[in-house]
């Protein structure tokens, strides 16, 4: 059973106004979603952050603001999609989160239907992000189990060298290179030259393509 399968997607809810934060836990749970609710960053950043699908973090608060809690968040490298619950005056602020990468923002009083979908639109991208993730390690693991040498002639065919250059290089045999080469792709998954140069360069062992 997968994770999202075992129980419901989760949201932070970082306000400062228990009011508020007991409105916002009834709706969010009126449509199925779990809520965990915090009155100001500091308890929020205790917490265990794989609890969290989503964040809806408000921008003024008592102690840490809402973008010192998102610059905390980015500094440990938690990707977790930061919506930010601004009122009125605070909305260059917020244009100064999503710079920062925050998901959105929605500005105080909601809408709750317009609250329900930017959150709804934010599992997705958390799911997206986390599958990419998890995709991207199992990866990496498959080609940290391939031989030096293969990883070498991997590397070197994603470059865009041929295999009578690899093998002047590596002072082996053209066919050697061949054989390596196509039992390093069949570990990895690659069926073709293409996506063996997509997986080495999504690892970051090669630069990407220049656009256009």
């Amino acid at each position: 059973m997968t994770e999202s399968a075992s129980r419901p997607s989760c949201i932070a809810v970082v306000d400062d106004d228990q009011a508020l934060r007991e409105s916002l836990a009834w709706l969010l749970e009126s449509v199925g979603l779990a809520t965990l609710a915090y009155g100001d960053g500091e308890a929020f950043l205790a917490a265990d952050p794989a609890a969290h699908d989503a964040i809806l973090l408000d921008v003024r608060m008592p102690g840490l603001s809402g973008l010192q809690v998102q610059q905390r968040l980015r500094e440990r490298g938690d990707d977790t999609p930061i919506i930010f619950m601004t009122g009125h005056g605070d909305v260059p602020m917020a244009v100064t989160a999503l710079k920062a990468g925050a998901f959105d923002f929605i500005e105080k009083p909601f809408n709750h239907q317009q609250l329900i979908d930017i959150v709804q639109q934010a599992l997705v991208e958390h799911r997206r992000h986390r599958h990419e993730r998890a995709r991207l390690e199992a990866l990496q693991a498959r080609f940290d189990a391939l031989r030096p040498k293969e990883r070498e002639i991997l590397i070197h065919v994603a470059d865009g060298m041929t295999s009578r250059e690899i093998a002047e290089h590596l002072a082996i045999s053209a066919k050697t290179v061949e054989i390596y080469r196509l039992r390093a792709m069949k570990a990895l998954g690659a069926a073709n030259l293409a996506e063996l140069v997509r997986m080495v360069t999504a690892l970051g062992l090669v630069p990407p393509l220049p656009d256009g």
